[in-house]
């Protein structure tokens, strides 16, 4: 393949719509292939496991194909598909390199957060239904091509070269007030900082450019992301987020590990709904986690860092851990604090240093602690 826009397409039900965007790609002086990804069942309705196991050889034959695509000449890869194709084109465009420009053109009948969290992939909505051209789609269609030529001006493809190294930082809305001051300070230092949201999704990014190696040390601010998975179930796969890049130095706080973040509030069991809770915004309702669930949170975070290979510290703000865990605050419970602290205290090997601060976490001195704790287990690491 050595065209500038390879498009993966189930040619089966999609080739009235993906000739029409073949056209406007070329139209727009753009060199295109098409990789038809149907799963030619001849007529056949296929059962579950046959359909699985069907797409399943369709997405690993065509990778290779798509793979040497991406190492060549091939600038931007477009995906046309429904439920099946759609998935079929996730599947494949996953094992490409994280930035490499990737276009998903689909009927999204299923929720792809999952696929997408450590991803750029990006999105098109058809909004009507992939079956057959209309007004609709043919403007969709037109934008897309019109999207793939802007990408095809870009003179780097994809792949992250001369990475420059990078302190990797965890965040929410609820741990900003300590996020912001961190990172201005770690920049004034010569860092760069590349901070995620830890909402379930931006720590699926974070696991997975962890792992590429692109971080010098990481300051695991808040760990949201226990609590969603452990408690909730609302989370996507991360099987890196606590564990990958476990060499480098970490630093460790309890950043909204308070609550749990759930959704808007006429959606929440009622179960959570009992319990202390405060609207977020109209999407988001944040939920006090119970003293049983912090002491389960806090002795798997021990565990995490406990398994960790590299120099790596905790640091506990006593005087609270998010914007509303303060006094006054809709969630505040000092007890809380004392039975992650206790819990830790009780499952940290001793290699694991503590500092326990009466401060909140956005108390500056809490900022100056995790700069100086960062710089003595760089240190650590360099004499080991």
């Amino acid at each position: 393949m050595s065209s500038q826009v390879l498009v993966l397409a189930t040619l089966e039900t999609k080739a009235e719509e993906t000739q029409f965007l073949m056209s406007h790609l070329q139209s727009l002086g753009l060199t295109a292939e098409v990789v038809d990804i149907s799963l030619d069942t001849k007529g056949k309705v296929l059962s579950g496991r046959d359909k699985s196991d069907a797409m399943n050889h369709v997405a690993t034959s065509v990778f290779e194909c798509v793979s040497f695509a991406a190492q060549d000449r091939t600038e931007v890869i477009i995906g046309v598909g429904g439920g099946t194709g759609g998935q079929i084109i996730m599947d494949v465009m996953r094992q490409l390199p994280i930035t490499f420009p990737k276009i998903l053109v689909t009927t999204l009948p299923f929720d792809p957060r999952f696929a997408l969290a450590d991803n750029s992939i990006m999105l098109v909505p058809t909004l009507a239904d992939l079956s057959g051209l209309n007004t609709i789609l043919r403007d969709v269609l037109e934008n897309t091509a019109h999207m793939a030529a802007g990408l095809c001006g870009k003179k780097r493809k994809g792949e992250l070269k001369e990475v420059a190294a990078s302190i990797g930082i965890t965040a929410l809305g609820a741990t900003d007030g300590a996020v912001g001051p961190l990172a201005k300070t770690l920049q004034a230092q010569g860092h760069e900082t590349t901070i995620f949201h830890a909402n379930g999704f931006g720590g699926a990014a974070f696991a997975r450019f962890a792992a590429a190696g692109v971080f010098e040390a990481i300051v695991d601010l808040t760990p949201h992301e226990m609590s969603r998975i452990h408690i909730a179930g609302a989370h996507v796969e991360m099987p890196g987020r606590f564990s990958a890049a476990s060499d480098i130095p970490r630093v460790l706080l309890p950043g909204a590990l308070n609550f749990i973040g759930l959704g808007q509030r006429d959606l929440i069991p009622n179960r959570y709904l009992d319990r202390p809770n405060y609207a977020h915004s109209a999407l988001f309702t944040h939920v006090k986690v119970l003293p049983e669930e912090m002491a389960k949170l806090a002795e798997l975070l021990a565990h995490s860092l406990n398994k960790l290979t590299g120099p790596r510290a905790l640091i506990v703000p006593m005087g609270g851990f998010s914007h509303q865990d303060r006094p006054g605050g809709e969630i505040e419970d000092p007890h809380l604090r004392q039975v992650f602290l206790t819990t830790m205290q009780d499952n940290l090997h001793s290699d694991v240093p503590i500092t326990v601060s009466q401060a909140h976490l956005f108390d500056p001195s809490i900022t100056d602690t995790i700069s100086k704790t960062l710089d003595a287990l760089t240190a650590q690491r360099i004499h080991a």
